[in-house]
């Protein structure tokens, strides 16, 4: 604009210099006329008014112009700001950040991130928790990030009692004891236990003691109640009931337990799901394998699947928010208590009743048979003592973004939890030490000045998923207006149990960016693995002529994003191979899962964490930096015609939720 204004008083300085010379002229030309007599005078009149008329017509000519070269060069786009800007919004991606980003990447670095992450337990809620909240914003502001902050919320927890621990025992006819549970885990390896390792137990279990014949329950799913009790007529009322991990959410099995009447639950890992092979000899530290001692920890707590405080159901737990008294909550209403299955081998040998249904037998070494009850043998009975608390507490969510140079206000999100039960070495902090790697390679870009992304990308490590997704949802309900209207997609990676093959949930829009991503990314350099961490895929998980991707449920900090908001998601992680037929990775939320498991025994070189790195980067720069967003909405149409085809009605409703992404799109 300032070079217009100045042609503008040019342009004028011009037109008054060209006035005053035509003006001079007409004078000379009056004194030359009164000099000259008669027909000199006529033909000198004609002469002056066609040198009037021709300077007039010159002086409108040249103003024409002039006017005309300024409104001209208003219209010139190219001489504009504006038009610079309106070009700039209009380049595509450079592709050579794509190649310098992955390049960047680290094993190692990853690596070190994890040593650290896991030099301690971090349960959420604990001075570490708030400890591991202030390492990572430290890290994203030392790695550039436009901005990075802690984000608090005032929370229901719900912690054991050392002082005070939990115990399931086996009493004599006359109430003397005959057996007593561990209170916990035993020491392996160096490093395994540390003086804030929390003891066993399931978050949220009512507190109480209670005491009653046993009843062996399988899983604990709803069909295997309705088993007991209408075709191997075995009632649980008032009795405690013993279940084993997998199949379902540990929280429906204490639902289903207390829906039946039951009066205690206990759950223990057997080593048909945690420790296959038919060797429980060769087991952690010397493989991934579950040891005897090693006891699942976890929550009974998550609402309608999508988590979230309990006492501030659908909005944002602050410290001055009304709270639901916890009466009116519907928080488990009997004992609960998680044990091994060295432990749980004494209970169930006891067990008196008929033998429980073939598909029911586990495979705990030595035990025959696993009976159903109700009852011991020799009239013994089981006592169930859970001395839990549920307190409120602060938990910290940690917030950092690099800004977008074209639409800042266009959020491209990548989330992992930092919460653990004990080191959490796979579950979360795999995640997190890969998250913290990506922040370290893109914030050097951005430091350098070598790159920007067209849209913000915003990194959220999330505070108490453990317990029910809680800093996600708090998130969510706290920003819901600005995020579903602003979000692209959320990408989560929880953590990285495995090294066999890759693995991702999504809403169906992002099934070609996914593909895109793990055809450029190298696989991990071993054998048996393809080049491409795409063909490894393909080959070892396929579905028809691509990859396997699974629909999303609501078992991380995806959930929030897709079921309150319709945001599209997607989880990604290398994971193990599903021929194991086991329930989860076999050291799932124990006190094992520490850094010698992973480093020593599942990565050793990190690879595989590097390639879910790689792959979670390129996703998030593809829909930061394309100038149209990469979304596929036919895999919507594909999707909803594959659960209109299948039998029964559980994936033709999945499906149907999965078009609310696809509806904010449009």
């Amino acid at each position: 604009m300032e070079d217009n204004y100045h042609k503008l008083e040019v342009d004028g300085d011009f037109q008054s210099l060209k006035s005053t010379h035509n003006h001079n002229q007409a004078n000379d030309t009056d004194s030359q006329v009164q000099i000259l007599g008669g027909s000199q005078r006529d033909k000198m009149g004609s002469r002056t008014t066609l040198i009037i008329v021709a300077v007039v017509t010159a002086v409108l000519g040249i103003t024409l112009g002039v006017l005309i070269g300024w409104f001209s060069s208003q219209a010139q786009f190219p001489d504009s700001e504006a038009y610079k800007i309106w070009l700039k919004a209009l380049e595509g991606e450079d592709e050579a950040i794509r190649e310098m980003i992955l390049e960047e990447l680290n094993a190692d670095v990853i690596k070190e991130n994890l040593r650290t992450l896991t030099a301690k337990p971090h349960l959420a809620g604990t001075p570490a928790d708030k400890e591991n909240a202030e390492y990572v914003k430290d890290k994203w502001d030392e790695h550039g990030l436009d901005s990075a902050r802690i984000v608090p919320y005032n929370v229901l927890l719900s912690y054991p009692l050392k002082e005070k621990p939990n115990f399931v025992y086996i009493l004599n006819p006359n109430g003397t004891e005959f057996y007593k549970s561990d209170p916990e885990e035993k020491d392996l390896d160096d490093g395994d236990k540390h003086p804030d390792t929390v003891p066993p137990f399931n978050a949220y279990a009512a507190e109480g003691t209670v005491e009653g014949d046993l009843v062996y329950v399988n899983y604990g799913r709803i069909e295997d109640f309705q088993k007991l009790d209408e075709e191997l007529k075995v009632n649980v009322t008032g009795k405690i009931c013993i279940a084993r991990y997998g199949k379902i959410f540990r929280g429906d099995k204490a639902k289903h337990a207390q829906q039946y009447g039951a009066v205690g639950l206990v759950i223990y890992s057997d080593p048909a799901d945690y420790a296959a092979d038919d060797n429980t000899a060769d087991v952690y530290p010397h493989t991934w394998w579950l040891p005897g001692s090693g006891v699942q920890r976890g929550s009974l707590y998550i609402k309608q699947g999508l988590g979230g405080d309990p006492l501030t159901p659908a909005y944002p737990s602050s410290e001055n928010a009304y709270r639901y008294p916890e009466s009116s909550v519907d928080l488990p209403k009997i004992p609960v208590q998680p044990i091994g299955y060295e432990n749980a081998k004494h209970f169930l040998e006891q067990l008196d009743g008929d033998r429980a249904p073939d598909e029911w037998q586990g495979n705990i070494d030595g035990l025959a048979n696993y009976n159903l009850g109700p009852g011991l043998l020799d009239g013994r009975t089981v006592k169930l003592e859970v001395n839990n608390i549920r307190e409120r507490k602060w938990t910290y969510n940690v917030i950092g973004m690099i800004r977008g140079s074209q639409e800042p206000d266009r959020y491209v999100i990548l989330g992992n939890h930092r919460d653990a039960w004990v080191f959490g070495a796979v579950d979360p902090s795999s995640g997190t030490a890969v998250m913290l790697e990506i922040t370290r390679a893109m914030g050097k870009l951005v430091k350098s000045g070598k790159w920007r992304p067209r849209r913000s990308i915003v990194f959220c490590s999330w505070a108490a998923e453990e317990y029910s997704l809680i800093g996600s949802t708090e998130w969510v309900e706290e920003f819901s207006k600005n995020l579903g209207s602003r979000a692209v997609a959320y990408l989560n990676v929880d953590n990285i149990p495995g090294n066999y093959t890759f693995r991702a949930k999504a809403t169906p829009n992002l099934l070609q960016t996914i593909f895109e991503a793990t055809k450029y990314v190298r696989d991990a350099p071993f054998p048996g693995h393809s080049e491409t961490v795409y063909d490894t895929w393909l080959k070892r998980n396929p579905d028809g002529d691509q990859p396997k991707v699974s629909n999303l449920g609501s078992g991380s900090d995806y959930a929030s994003f897709l079921g309150q908001l319709g945001i599209s998601a997607v989880d990604l992680r290398y994971t193990f191979d599903s021929d194991l037929n086991i329930s989860s990775y076999p050291l799932y939320h124990s006190m094992y899962e520490t850094f010698h498991l992973v480093s020593e025994i599942m990565d050793r070189s990190f690879e595989y964490h590097l390639a879910v790195a790689r792959v979670w980067a390129e996703m998030s720069r593809n829909l930061a930096d394309s100038l149209i967003l990469p979304f596929d909405c036919r895999d919507y149409t594909a999707n909803l015609e594959y659960g209109l085809r299948c039998q029964g009605t559980w994936r033709i409703l999945s499906s149907c939720h999965l078009i609310v992404g696809t509806i904010r799109l449009i």
